[in-house]
């Protein structure tokens, strides 16, 4: 199966989901600000990596695990991809599509948006990365449904 943590910017709530999907960051506790900054590819998606499948690793059931940059189209990005299992002759049900957009809380927006949009990277930065931690059990709770949905019977 191929899971697929998606939201506008593809860089924070996504990227975290799917480190937490990975086993790379921690389930009994909120991560520092440090530790979320160290996660690679947090805040840090090149223009060109937008709109791509990012491939992060395999988690401990064989399923490759992706984020992606959507920006403000996510239902046609989305629609998008769920046509390819057609085109390739494989199980539509071989992609799941995880919406991480609900955790993003304001100041990851803020965050974000400062960081991503407008470059100021010393203020967006350490606020989204702090916005993360606030929201952190929220995403945690998004990849335990997915793991739950996703395990061998």
């Amino acid at each position: 199966m191929n899971i697929i943590y998606h939201d506008v910017g593809g860089t924070h709530s996504a990227v975290i989901a799917t480190y937490i999907h990975l086993n790379k960051l921690p389930k009994d506790k909120v991560p520092t600000i440090q530790e979320i900054l160290n996660v690679p590819m947090f805040d840090k998606l090149k223009s060109k990596q937008i709109g791509r499948l990012i491939l992060h690793g395999i988690d401990e059931f064989g399923n490759r695990v992706y984020t992606l940059s959507r920006l403000y189209h996510g239902h046609s990005v989305t629609n998008a991809i769920r046509s390819i299992p057609t085109m390739a002759g494989i199980d539509e049900n071989e992609i799941l599509l995880v919406d991480t957009s609900p955790t993003v809380n304001l100041l990851m927006k803020i965050g974000g948006g400062s960081s991503r949009r407008f470059g100021m990277i010393f203020f967006g930065r350490p606020l989204v990365a702090y916005g993360t931690m606030k929201t952190y059990k929220n995403i945690l709770n998004l990849v335990n449904k997915v793991k739950i949905k996703i395990a061998p019977n």
